[in-house]
């Protein structure tokens, strides 16, 4: 391959404190945690854009004017398609890794449906992770998904919370927080995570508290930024633990 001039990261290791910050931040994936530091694993996925510099903490990424690799936008389709069905997200972290957690119940025998037990609470979530941020955007569980957003204070005043929002056989669940997390970052993967996926519908679950109407305000964009039809719906909880308000809005193309 003729090598090009041209911009590309570069990373200085010293610095470099393997947060993983950076390797989310690239959408090409370009970037991964190896040895506890951040590595361009490939020239070829870096297209010099920079997601990756504004978001690392310790300044460790760095533009430079050299010869490289040219930038290979086929690789990077087949390069991330690759990474979301096989494994680890970026971080490195085992317990990031995407999983589809629905299996089928195993059929009851015969004593225990001679005397049934009391049936014990069973969690309806269907994906891992489940925070925005650590979500891979071309996971193989979000296409055509129905989405429940939820910031990450309902389930714990909403009681029913599994069996409300996450019993349907395609729902995928993401949780975050407006007022703490960066909210312009979840607009921005939320419009290509709805984008790409196709997602069926999206559900926002909300505190009826001011700064959780955060939350809704990063749907309303994303949904609209989206170029795909969905519908929103956006429902409330108190703090006393009841839904005290329900909202369905619907997003077309523009043609």
């Amino acid at each position: 391959m003729t090598k090009v001039m041209r911009r590309i990261i570069t990373i200085d290791e010293d610095k470099c404190d393997g947060c993983g910050i950076c390797a989310e931040a690239c959408h090409e994936g370009a970037i991964r945690i190896i040895g506890g530091k951040a590595k361009l694993v490939s020239e070829t996925y870096c297209d010099g854009l920079g997601d990756c510099i504004g978001e690392c903490p310790v300044g460790a990424i760095t533009f430079e004017e050299r010869e490289a690799d040219p930038y290979d936008e086929e690789a990077v389709k087949k390069h991330m398609a690759a990474k979301a069905a096989a494994g680890p997200l970026p971080c490195g972290c085992p317990g990031s890794m995407a999983r589809d957690l629905r299996k089928k119940e195993p059929e009851p025998c015969a004593a225990s449906q001679a005397s049934p037990a009391p049936a014990a609470l069973k969690s309806a979530l269907a994906n891992w992770p489940v925070q925005i941020r650590l979500v891979p955007e071309t996971a193989p569980y979000l296409r055509k998904a129905d989405l429940v957003i939820a910031a990450d204070c309902t389930p714990f005043a909403f009681a029913d919370f599994h069996r409300t929002f996450l019993a349907g056989e395609n729902t995928v669940c993401l949780i975050g927080c407006p007022k703490l997390d960066d909210a312009q970052a979840y607009v921005e993967k939320l419009t290509r995570l709805i984008s790409y996926n196709e997602i069926s519908s999206v559900t926002v679950v909300r505190m009826e508290v001011p700064c959780c109407g955060g939350m809704t305000r990063i749907l309303e964009a994303a949904c609209g930024a989206a170029e795909h039809n969905v519908s929103l719906k956006i429902v409330t909880i108190g703090v006393g633990g009841e839904i005290t308000d329900r909202e369905t809005i619907r997003f077309s193309v523009k043609k």
